[in-house]
């Protein structure tokens, strides 16, 4: 057989190279398009005047409002500095952090695919042939056999398989690193409502406070009136009672302060003995909460994205499974040096050398592909469920917490209203008491319904601070999906190195899209 010149079989493997190469261009499957989903031109409550209320409207961006550190519309430096602590020491923030790089690895050990394997051997043998063994083998001669070898092989991606596989990989490294910001922004969010709630406590304490000193004094006022001969012993124990009641309500007040703080340092990665939180005399104000059009919020939610990027990995693992129909294709080779004496080891003529190719296709599997192809298909479908779900319920939670702030606003007003009146009538009756004109129950009776009415407007302002904050976390906080890893991230060569927490301020001179106030 004559053999093929040097420069041919140079030739034929550059042809053989270009084919495989030209075939590696095929990706079956199919492609991702993002399905639809239902999406309201507007609000449905943004737009509801009560008749305590205006309506919303359209304004201006609110500069003084950072969109990465939402809470600074608060105006309150210890739940700032409280905040940024998340980043730090949350551990369930370390936990899906750590979660996020094992999805990059995952791409990384993917990507590897594309390679081929290769692998370097040595071996030296010394052995004895037996003396019985036939002619050739008389007199048991001993041999030595050295060998260096270096193997590769490669499976090229002729149908896209590994590519879809990348393509599924960094689909889930993306929902990860979504899931990531969702974590953080329910750690914050947490975080703001656990400080409102520990802040209207020092406000109710306060309350508290006040009234035990004024019915401390009212009993004192009874107590001399009773002395005197001008007051009967039912008032006195009435003014007893009252003060007593109201003290029990100071020091349950106080062990739901400490529940509170101790949430907190939970929060932010500490012991509660590790953290204290000073009362302060300040109350911090209703904020007016910003807000975009509904299309706006699919970019805004990181849940969202989270089901989104879900949804493209398992529309790409349906060509993983399309591509296990066609058949498989093995390229190998070896090159290396084999010698009976280990001088001769790494002379010319002890080279050695092999490279050919398999072909593989399954015939045959009793249906086990077609099986998994019918399941992925139906897991597509399922995530693309759950994707519009999560849609539906990230409106419903807006259009929720709209309206809770909407008629909390109209209820406020109506108990400002109240707790005045009340507050007269505790006035005007007390008087009538030291006259004579009224009797000492008429006066509890009054005390206690205008201390009732203000610990209802204070428990209506916690409801609406906490509806403020509950809002900015359903509208998606300052995330944006534009802080979601790129595939060229993910897939750079080095992947751990990236951190997917988005900078707590964002970029200086980034657009604000027009929200709509009230």
């Amino acid at each position: 057989m004559k053999a093929v010149p040097r420069g041919s079989r140079r030739r034929l493997a550059g042809v053989a190279f270009t084919v495989v190469a030209a075939i590696s261009g095929c990706t079956v499957g199919p492609d991702y398009v993002r399905p639809d989903a239902p999406v309201p031109r507007n609000y449905k409550e943004a737009w509801k005047p009560g008749p305590a209320t205006p309506g919303w409207r359209e304004t201006q961006p609110r500069d003084g409002i950072d969109r990465g550190a939402w809470w600074s519309i608060y105006n309150d430096p210890v739940l700032d500095g409280l905040e940024r602590q998340i980043d730090i020491s949350n551990q369930n923030l370390k936990a899906a952090e750590a979660a996020f790089r094992e999805a990059e690895a995952t791409v990384a050990a993917a990507r590897a695919q594309f390679f081929p394997t290769a692998t370097v051997s040595g071996s030296a043998t010394r052995s004895r042939g037996s003396g019985n063994g036939g002619r050739q083998a008389f007199g048991g001669g001993i041999s030595n056999q050295f060998q260096a070898v270096t193997s590769a092989s490669w499976v090229p991606d002729l149908w896209g398989a590994v590519r879809r596989t990348v393509e599924a990989g960094v689909a889930n490294a993306q929902a990860s690193a979504a899931t990531l910001a969702n974590v953080r922004l329910s750690a914050q969010g947490q975080l703001a409502i656990a400080y409102l709630e520990l802040r209207t406590a020092d406000e109710l304490a306060r309350l508290l406070e006040a009234s035990v000193e004024a019915f401390t004094e009212a009993l004192r006022i009874t107590q001399n009136q009773y002395n005197s001969g001008t007051a009967d012993p039912s008032a006195v124990a009435q003014a007893q009672a009252q003060l007593d009641g109201t003290r029990a309500q100071l020091i349950a007040t106080g062990a739901t302060r400490a529940q509170l703080e101790h949430s907190i340092a939970t929060l932010i990665g500490k012991t509660p003995a590790e953290v204290a939180i000073k009362p302060t005399e300040g109350m911090i104000p209703v904020p007016l909460v910003p807000f975009e059009v509904p299309a706006a919020l699919l970019e805004r939610r990181p849940d969202i994205a989270a089901a989104e990027r879900t949804m493209q990995a398992a529309n790409a693992q349906i060509g993983v499974d399309t591509a296990a129909f066609y058949p498989n294709v093995t390229l190998s080779g070896d090159y290396g040096v084999s010698a009976e004496m280990l001088r001769k080891l790494f002379t010319s003529p002890s080279r050695i050398w092999s490279f050919g190719s398999t072909a593989a296709e399954t015939i045959f599997d009793g249906g086990a592909r077609n099986a998994q192809l019918a399941h992925d298909e139906a897991a597509y479908e399922a995530a693309v469920a759950t994707y519009r779900q999560t849609v539906l319920t990230a409106f419903q939670q807006v259009e929720d917490e709209l309206a809770s702030e909407r008629v909390l606003a109209e209820e406020a007003v109506a108990q400002d209203s109240a707790l005045k009146a009340a507050r007269e009538a505790e006035r005007v009756i007390n008087n009538q008491y030291l006259a004579g004109t009224q009797a000492y129950t008429a006066v509890i009776v009054a005390q206690n319904t205008a201390l009732g009415d203000a610990e209802t407007a204070l428990n209506i302002r916690q409801n609406r601070l906490v509806a403020s904050a509950t809002l900015i976390e359903a509208l998606g906080g300052g995330w944006d999906a534009s802080q979601l890893p790129g595939a060229d991230k993910i897939e750079s060569d080095a992947p751990l190195n990236f951190n997917p927490l988005p900078p707590i301020f964002p970029a200086e001179g980034a657009a604000l899209n027009p929200p709509l106030a009230r």
